[in-house]
């Protein structure tokens, strides 16, 4: 074999080597890009299978509080009613002062009590939701948590917001309602600050009370409420960002794009 014969051979050799290493390289990129790919693929199926059950959870749960506000106006509401007419008939029948004025007193609460169950059956039983902008379904629960006495709340917004979406305008106001009910509960506050507002394509619920606090890492299992709220939102793709440090109060955010 002469020189010539023999730098072709390993000119040849070498081309068929660097062919070999070319596929190889080429073969494993595509490997990833298809394993990626997969990856992808079976995050999206994860996440859309997430989505739906939450949004089983969130029909379900709607389900359940018409059902328990059907009971509150056709069960307690009715005992409550008669508990009352007692009362009114009592209080007509004796004639000692002292013990009208017990009879009244407790014929007031039953009154009070059964006023706050009709309300808050109206609430859970109508459409409200579908019928009303979100707009108007946080100021009608501001003012109902006002009209109760037990801390003032002061809701801002921006006039011109409009959300189309059941979906999104529903867990707004359930978050909302959430927020207003723990505060109230829990907070021992005596602010509550609730501000809707639209900038460019996002529209952010920012939820703030005054009460006590409390410390995010201790608290326990962040609670069932907490968890609701969280999954509400991750339900309509937004963020949720909760602060609070003890006796400085609580400020939710929430921001959803649009």
């Amino acid at each position: 074999m002469d020189k010539t014969e023999y730098i072709v051979i390993l000119i040849i050799f070498n081309i068929i080597f660097l062919a070999f290493i070319a596929g190889i390289i080429i073969f494993i990129r595509e490997y990833r890009i298809k394993k990626r790919a997969h990856i992808k693929e079976i995050d999206t199926i994860d996440e859309t299978h997430k989505r739906e059950l939450l949004e089983t959870q969130v029909e379900i749960q709607t389900q359940t509080m018409q059902y328990i506000g059907q009971e509150i106006h056709d069960n307690i509401g009715q005992k409550l009613t008669l508990a009352s007419l007692y009362t009114q008939q009592l209080a007509f029948e004796n004639k000692a002062p002292q013990v009208n004025d017990s009879i009244e007193n407790i014929s007031t609460i039953i009154n009070e009590s059964l006023s706050e169950l009709r309300q808050l059956s109206k609430s859970l039983t109508d459409n409200a939701i579908e019928t009303h902008t979100i707009i108007e379904l946080i100021a009608n629960e501001c003012e109902r948590i006002n009209a109760l006495k037990h801390c003032e709340v002061h809701f801002t917004n921006n006039a011109t917001i409009k959300i189309e979406s059941y979906q999104v305008k529903s867990i707004l106001f359930r978050i909302t309602q959430e927020f207003l009910q723990n505060s109230i509960k829990h907070a021992q506050c005596e602010h509550i600050n609730v501000t809707l507002q639209k900038t460019d394509n996002t529209i952010q619920l920012v939820l703030q009370d005054d009460g006590k606090g409390f410390n995010l890492e201790t608290l326990e299992s962040k609670g069932i409420g907490l968890k609701n709220m969280q999954k509400r939102t991750a339900l309509i793709g937004g963020s949720f960002n909760l602060d609070s440090k003890e006796t400085q109060g609580t400020t939710l955010t929430i921001d959803i794009s649009l």
